[in-house]
């Protein structure tokens, strides 16, 4: 535990270091959300209406901006040789990657996200709707996420493959996530049956993906 307590904080440190850490994924997130009343136009009604789709797909997008580094920096530097040879079990230091990732990227969105819903004339229950929705569906993309970003860590310039190999299989939380934000506000659903589906998808990936990432991490060596 105290050695992966130390990768945790390891990761935690690397990851505001490469980039900006989870302050990028803010500001794509705040460009991705500010851009949109240009393109749909300046109706507060319709953007209320899809605004927790947009805050959605926003967050879908800025968390998938950096798991391509994942695991390809520790592939690069050789940390990853080390990682494998270590005591701990892969699919724990795997799992503590992620949760090193979740807490820098995933967090600030959760946090950010009632600020940027005002942008979209979302009201108070919708805000804080699709604040729980992030925050149970976005270590779901994350760990999602890993298994493409364990797939492509030997490949150059695999960013581009680890979305198109991800993408498909984030779209049962985007859908669950996004009924969940909506019914927050209103609707035939209660908000308590995606919002647990959104749940259990997490908890699902959290116990399955540490696995499939690390077989996968294996195999690439």
């Amino acid at each position: 535990m105290r050695a992966l307590a130390a990768l945790f904080r390891r990761e935690l440190r690397l990851s505001n270091r490469a980039g900006g850490g989870g302050a990028m994924g803010v500001v794509f997130f705040l460009i991705l959300v500010t851009i949109t009343p240009f393109a749909i136009g300046p109706d507060l009604n319709l953007l209320a209406r899809i605004g927790p789709a947009i805050l959605w797909i926003a967050a879908l997008l800025s968390t998938l901006l950096g798991l391509d580094r994942l695991f390809m920096s520790d592939h690069e530097d050789g940390s990853l040789d080390l990682l494998e040879m270590s005591d701990a079990p892969m699919e724990l230091v795997v799992l503590v990657k992620c949760l090193a990732h979740w807490a820098v990227t995933g967090l600030p969105l959760v946090v950010a996200t009632p600020l940027f819903g005002l942008m979209l004339a979302l009201e108070g229950d919708a805000l804080w709707g699709v604040a729980a929705s992030l925050a149970a569906g976005t270590p779901a993309l994350t760990f999602i996420g890993a298994i493409g970003a364990a797939l492509t860590v030997s490949l150059r310039r695999g960013g581009l493959l680890m979305a198109i190999l991800v993408l498909p299989f984030t779209v049962p939380v985007l859908i669950f996530g996004v009924s969940a934000a909506s019914a927050a506000s209103g609707g035939t659903v209660p908000f308590l049956t995606p919002f647990l589906i959104l749940c259990a998808l997490s908890l699902g990936s959290m116990a399955l993906a540490p696995f499939a990432a690390a077989a996968a991490l294996r195999s690439g060596d």
